[in-house]
């Protein structure tokens, strides 16, 4: 395997991980709530009384920041190696393993792990080696 030192960015990578560390952290202090997107979006998706309003700001404040940031730099060219079949069966895919794991990425992986949330260690692990067999699979085994 060879790094493309042209596109490593290890700097913009860990300001990057240290704002979105903040940003839960913050999240956490201000609200009481682990910021977790699949929680966030399942509680606007039947909402108790007046608890939309700041899911619906958060999830916006998520679609708002590329367009924001877009304002101010260059947007980074998108390449996306794969069919809409293969996109809609890998969201599918996600959107059930959230499902069954209880939270995502973000709500175990970024605030459970920085809570020293065993259930959350195991499920990261668990999430984590399947994305990596997974593109084990399909770019060594398959070739696609």
């Amino acid at each position: 395997m060879a790094i493309d030192w042209m596109h490593f960015t290890p700097w913009s990578a860990l300001a990057g991980g240290a704002l979105i560390g903040v940003a839960a952290g913050v999240f956490a202090l201000f609200n009481g709530r682990i910021a977790g997107i699949s929680g966030i979006l399942g509680g606007l998706l039947r909402p108790a009384m007046g608890d939309a309003g700041w899911r619906a700001a958060f999830l916006l404040g998520l679609v708002a920041a590329p367009w924001v940031y877009g304002l101010v730099a260059t947007m980074p060219v998108l390449q996306i190696d794969a069919g809409f079949a293969g996109l809609v069966a890998a969201g599918l895919l996600v959107g059930i393993g959230t499902r069954y794991g209880a939270g995502c990425t973000s709500g175990h992986g970024v605030c459970g792990i920085a809570r020293l949330s065993p259930r959350s260690m195991v499920a990261t692990l668990c999430f984590m080696g399947t994305g990596f067999l997974t593109v084990f699979v399909l770019r060594h085994l398959l070739g696609s």
